[in-house]
């Protein structure tokens, strides 16, 4: 189900993904606070629609103003152990990763994901982008099905 919400100008393209961060010291006493912090905090959100028509306005956080959009929580994809990672199970990250040059990094450390949280596998991808993994683990590159608010 898709939720009406106000996000910066750049932000405001169909397909665009950004995890919510929650009210900003700038959001203090702005008269569209309501349109814009009714999303659920450390959610990863996809724009699915621009309002047609919508106005730009003012914000003391996006110096580009902000504009109403249509988004919904999005899938998120990750690097699990590949054991036991099959579509309908549910798995969690296999913690952190001090190699940010690695190609699977940002699958391992995934915006939007909780370490200590399990997830529900939707969809396995495959082999993860690493040639090779530099903390020896066996992952693989799963969807995790978005987050429920």
């Amino acid at each position: 189900m898709s939720t009406i919400t106000l996000v910066g100008s750049r932000l405001a393209e169909v397909g665009q993904e950004f995890v919510y961060q929650g009210e900003a010291s700038a959001c203090e006493g702005c008269p569209y606070r309501n349109q814009c912090l009714n999303l659920t905090e450390g959610v990863k959100y996809q724009v699915t629609d621009v309002r047609e028509g919508a106005q730009t306005l003012p914000c003391g956080v996006h110096d580009d103003g902000v504009t109403a959009v249509e988004v919904e929580p999005a899938p998120l994809r990750a690097n699990v152990a590949a054991r036991n990672a099959y579509a309908g199970s549910k798995s969690k990250l296999v913690g952190s990763c001090p190699h940010t040059g690695c190609p699977s990094h940002e699958f391992c450390e995934p915006a939007g994901v909780d370490f200590d949280e399990e997830y529900r596998i939707t969809e396995v991808l495959g082999d993860p982008p690493h040639d090779y993994c530099m903390l020896d683990r066996d992952l693989t590159l799963v969807e995790f099905a978005p987050s429920e608010e």
